[in-house]
């Protein structure tokens, strides 16, 4: 999937009640994204700035609907900034998306509703001549993994978590812009909605078939092993999740990575939308992907990287993440709170 999107591009970004603890589509793109965000589009916080609740990202109004946006600048895109457990649409969001498309913006959905299979919004892009870009389409031409990405010339690294929503793409990202910072030749593969958003391009294992998601994976990992010398694979769930471990091990196998950095969320004890489910030690994470990972590669949890929103204070956020890499028995980060310097060093 490939997004027609660059820094000179103007959007708006869908966030309607979800802003920002639930809407990590929206905030990946205003932290990591190159485009120029005129708005957020949130019905709770109208009236508000986006630094008034994340502070380091750039700052945007915030506004009611896609009309308000469209007061506000020349828009050049809707991005779709939520991602709701299943991937649905919904349906209070559909006077903005046709605003949207009635104004001549390109819509952007990383929902598993395809936008372009609604038959109102086709007929009315087909009428404006504006775009509906799924990023959760994959491609057609994907086949079985061939076991390649194990042979290339280059390291090879996973973000893997305890959980959905720990951190993976954050912490994915942050390394690869501090390790650029120090000259290294870093590659990003984008497996997700919010990735591929950011990056312009990808494949959304999440909606491969399941036969062909370890390759989808590996294909990406070859295309960028060639060009670079290291490559952070962007990983997906968590290998416990009650419904989302497949694509968290079709990442494992198909990445066949040489190192793995596990993420967390601080004071997350069950599963996020599975609460019955609690979540297992650190140490049963570690000895769960190394040892599901054995028989394609050689891997280890060689760091780990906490969110620690949820804290308040530095110091007792610093006291969390030392807490967290005892259990680990590994180097261990807040990668927004206290950068990833710590992981680039074990990871070198």
């Amino acid at each position: 999937m490939s997004i027609q999107l660059g820094p000179d591009d103007t959007v708006v970004v869908l966030a309607h009640e979800q802003f920002p603890d639930r809407a990590k589509t929206a905030v990946g793109v205003l932290r990591y994204a190159d485009y120029d965000v005129a708005a957020v589009l949130d019905r709770d916080h109208a009236g508000e700035r986006v630094t008034d609740h994340v502070p380091d990202v750039s700052d945007a109004p915030i506004v009611e609907t896609m009309a308000d946006a469209l007061a506000v600048d020349d828009i050049d895109a809707l991005l779709i900034g939520i991602a709701p457990i299943g991937g649905g649409f919904e349906e209070s969001w559909r006077p903005d998306v046709r605003a949207a498309i009635e104004s001549g913006c390109t819509v952007v959905s990383g929902l598993h509703y395809f936008l372009a299979d609604d038959d109102e919004f086709a007929t009315l892009a087909d009428e404006h001549g504006v775009d509906l870009i799924d990023v959760r389409q994959p491609p057609a031409d994907l086949t079985v993994s061939g076991g390649e990405a194990g042979d290339v010339d280059c390291e090879v690294v996973l973000t893997v978590g305890t959980d959905c929503s720990t951190g993976k793409m954050t912490t994915t990202l942050e390394l690869v812009e501090a390790a650029r910072a120090r000259g290294v030749d870093a590659g990003f593969v984008p497996t997700g909605q919010t990735g591929i958003m950011i990056a312009g391009w990808g494949t959304p294992v999440d909606r491969v078939i399941s036969d062909f998601a370890a390759g989808a994976v590996e294909r990406m990992v070859v295309e960028q092993a060639a060009d670079h010398d290291v490559v952070f694979v962007e990983g997906q769930g968590t290998i416990v999740h009650p419904a989302y471990s497949g694509v968290t091990c079709s990442l494992l196998h198909g990445a066949m990575p040489d190192s793995l950095v596990l993420t967390h969320s601080a004071g997350r004890e069950a599963i996020h939308g599975y609460e019955e489910f609690s979540i297992p030690p650190v140490a049963t994470y570690v000895d769960l992907y190394e040892r599901l990972a054995a028989p394609v590669a050689d891997t280890s949890v060689v760091a780990g990287a906490l969110d620690t929103r949820a804290i308040d204070d530095d110091s007792d956020a610093h006291v969390a993440v030392e807490e967290y890499g005892v259990e680990l028995d590994a180097p261990a980060t807040d990668p927004v709170r206290f950068g990833v310097d710590d992981i680039l060093d074990t990871l070198r």
